[in-house]
């Protein structure tokens, strides 16, 4: 059975409650990787999550850690997470590029999949910051220097733009998605998939490995029930990975 380390899609939220004169505070942990996660495992894949505040020091310093799986995937997890270890920030040991790394990881024959959300590609206030890191070389778009998301409460179709491997056995259209992160298609890079003009799929070999992007998110809030609970929101993620891992 394929592994596959998926990374990033949790947060924490900290609530100020203020009624009258007094207040509060509570404090939540959420996730967001179930639906990705299922997808995957129901192909037959085990999936290993690796939580934003666990992939700081957890994600893989090695190329013989990280080639113990056959694909990676970054979902909504910042650049920073991956670039500033906690040795690094708070003792100023030197420790490796993790980015360097991925790119490595794929042009000596790995997959890599990055999921849109407010803190991939260049995310919020381009606080996702891969633009700048050697991810980028390996990806079939350009990451914007600028806050990408498109935000569309009023919900976008993505459409096919040509047949793919990816698209085997769907055939129906996608669901509406409310925002995605706007990137620009790299020179050779097969845009499969766009969303009011921009990629929403693209895809593309880089040395001896593939990787692909998606440029919604997996889980709410971009991607709405009718994303989630699609007929065919399995059976894209299933052949969009068996794709990049050349199955």
């Amino acid at each position: 059975m394929k592994k596959i380390l998926l990374a990033g899609e949790s947060w924490m939220s900290y609530t100020t409650h203020v009624k009258g004169f007094d207040s509060f505070y509570t404090s939540t942990y959420e996730t967001g990787e179930k639906w990705l996660k299922k997808a995957l495992e129901h192909g037959g894949y085990e999936v290993e999550f690796l939580p934003n505040h666990l992939a700081n020091e957890q994600f893989p310093f090695t190329m013989e850690n990280l080639k113990e799986y056959s694909c990676v995937i970054l979902s909504d997890i910042g650049a920073n997470t991956l670039m500033l270890p906690n040795e690094t920030f708070t003792q100023s040991i030197k420790m490796p590029n993790r980015a360097k790394l991925l790119c490595e990881y794929v042009q000596d024959g790995g997959a890599l999949l990055m999921v849109g959300g407010y803190l991939t590609f260049s995310g919020v206030d381009a606080k996702g910051k891969w633009h700048d890191t050697a991810v980028q070389e390996v990806l079939p778009v350009e990451i914007l220097t600028v806050d990408d998301r498109m935000e569309h409460c009023e919900g976008v179709r993505p459409i096919k733009t040509k047949e793919h491997a990816v698209f085997a056995g769907i055939d129906e259209a996608f669901p509406e998605v409310l925002g995605y992160n706007k990137t620009i298609a790299k020179n050779g890079a097969d845009v499969i998939a766009e969303v009011e003009g921009d990629p929403f799929i693209a895809v593309g070999e880089y040395g001896k490995g593939r990787s692909a992007v998606v440029t919604t998110d997996c889980a709410p809030h971009w991607a709405p029930p009718e994303f989630c609970e699609w007929k065919y929101y399995e059976k894209l993620w299933q052949n969009l990975v068996g794709w990049i891992m050349k199955e």
